[in-house]
């Protein structure tokens, strides 16, 4: 038996190392080329690196002396007197230092925290995933996280991407948006669904595939996600998973009068207790600073006709006609009318139905520009689409798709309804009853679409910037050309 489980581990370190190595150096670039890997061939980033597996222990050492000389905080002042970066407030620069902090940090502690996909603690580790399968062990890592939490448009994506990217790439390592995390929780949950702690095994692969995982804009809403996410987490800093995360809300209001939310409680703690808390406190929103000047967000007054007419345009010789769209777990996705890349949809199609964030990244995947037609103005009778409607802006935010829609009112006046509880206390009562019951009736508390409300109207302020759309146009650019390569 015990011979048996020798050979089982070597065989799944073995194939781990091929396929680890193939996704890790696969996402290097978008640009495609070919890597030669002992016999096997690889898609990897950049020509001008060709690795084999005797030079991968010289290649980790390079790696942690550059962690030592450089770091996110030295590439954050190269951008700046490059002219790529506005030259941040002082809460930036403070945040910058403790993201710095972290990543030497990371760097000293990497072999310890078995983060190098190619080091022989990294295949120890591997080796004892396996072995924990059948002797359930903790390891939790010497290393604490760092979630960072602030208000809209402080830069809080910006500084992880910057922290993300300037990490070696041979560590075990992801970054995901959290709504694509949680759909990949319960996707793999579903997959061992029957199995006495299914939980504890999506833990397992989890960190076996990535020691470092940082989660952007991490928001609970979800009552099936805030009842799994204390387990979830337990299970992973117990094998030295470190989270790195960014939210608008501080720990202790994440899920803030959600249902069973004492059920929710222990995470908090958990959180804290394995990341260090850090607030980005900046009275700037720069994403409302870029320029607006080619938007596509039209003030509804007969609109309807014109916002077809741009659709008609994007497609161009392509005739537009009703399409499926797959998304997880082999659901499909309706879409009215799709051609070229761009679909077409009435708001009430895509927000008043029981669709959620897995439809939307199927739709991203499908299609890199979206005509949403009617979106309304926003209270209680309506809560549900606009809950929604967040979730799809967030989506399309995180995969920098591109949103033309009419709407009933601007951005901030479609959520101006929409209030947290504190806001609900400062509004002054009407004096007549008739004033006071139009109130009760279009008026919507709630202090997590409240929250959300704020960054929903500054990222669809600037998706409708110049500087977005130009993001947008290299990205269609980079994907046509990929599939040119491939």
């Amino acid at each position: 038996m015990r011979r048996a489980l020798i050979k089982s581990s070597r065989l799944i370190d073995s194939q781990f190392h091929y396929h680890e190595a193939k996704r890790v150096l696969s996402n290097a670039n978008p640009r495609l080329f070919y890597l030669k890997y002992d016999t096997h061939t690889y898609n990897c980033g950049h020509s001008s690196h060709i690795f084999s597996r005797a030079m991968s222990a010289d290649a980790a050492k390079v790696n942690y002396e550059e962690v030592k000389r450089s770091g996110p905080l030295v590439e954050y002042e190269r951008r700046i007197n490059a002219g790529e970066l506005e030259d941040g407030d002082n809460c930036q620069i403070g945040t910058l230092r403790e993201i710095q902090r972290l990543y030497e940090e990371l760097g000293n502690s990497a072999h310890v925290c078995h983060l190098d996909l190619n080091s022989d603690s990294g295949k120890k580790a591997r080796s004892r995933w396996l072995w924990s399968r059948f002797m359930p062990q903790s390891s939790v890592s010497p290393v604490k996280g760092l979630y960072l939490y602030g208000g809209v448009g402080t830069g809080k994506t910006m500084l992880m991407d910057l922290f993300y990217h300037q990490l070696p790439c041979n560590w075990r390592k992801k970054r995901i948006h959290f709504h694509d995390f949680m759909l990949n929780v319960h996707s793999r949950l579903q997959r061992h669904k029957g199995v006495s702690d299914p939980l504890e095994v999506v833990a397992g692969e989890i960190s076996h595939e990535s020691v470092l995982l940082c989660l952007d804009e991490f928001m609970v809403t979800d009552v099936a996600d805030a009842m799994i996410l204390n387990r979830l987490f337990k299970h992973l800093f117990s094998n030295g998973a470190i989270l790195v995360a960014t939210s608008n809300r501080a720990p202790d209001n994440l899920y803030e009068r959600g249902l069973q939310r004492d059920l929710f409680l222990p995470f908090i703690s958990t959180l804290k207790d394995r990341c260090i808390v850090h607030e980005i406190g900046s009275s700037v929103d720069y994403r409302r600073r870029t320029s607006a000047e080619e938007g596509f967000y039209f003030i509804q007054n007969g609109t309807s006709g014109f916002l077809m007419q741009r659709f008609k345009e994007l497609t161009g010789e392509h005739t537009a006609h009703p399409q499926e769209a797959e998304v997880v777990m082999g659901r499909t996705l309706q879409v009215p009318l799709g051609a070229n890349g761009c679909a077409y949809f009435p708001f009430e199609e895509l927000c008043d139905k029981p669709l959620g964030a897995a439809d939307y990244f199927g739709l991203c995947k499908n299609f890199h520009t979206l005509a949403l037609d009617g979106v309304p103005i926003f209270g209680l009778h309506n809560r549900t689409a606009a809950y929604r409607f967040v979730t799809l802006v967030d989506v399309m935010y995180e995969n920098k798709a591109r949103l033309m829609c009419t709407a009933e009112g601007t951005p901030f006046e479609v959520f101006e309804r929409i209030v947290t509880v504190a806001d609900a206390h400062n509004i002054a009562p009407r004096t007549s009853s008739r004033s006071r019951k139009n109130d009760d009736f279009d008026l919507c508390v709630d202090n997590e679409l409240g929250f959300a409300k704020d960054r929903t109207i500054s990222r669809l302020t600037e998706m409708n910037s110049k500087e977005y759309l130009e993001q947008h146009s290299e990205m269609i650019g980079d994907n046509n050309e990929n599939v040119v390569h491939a």
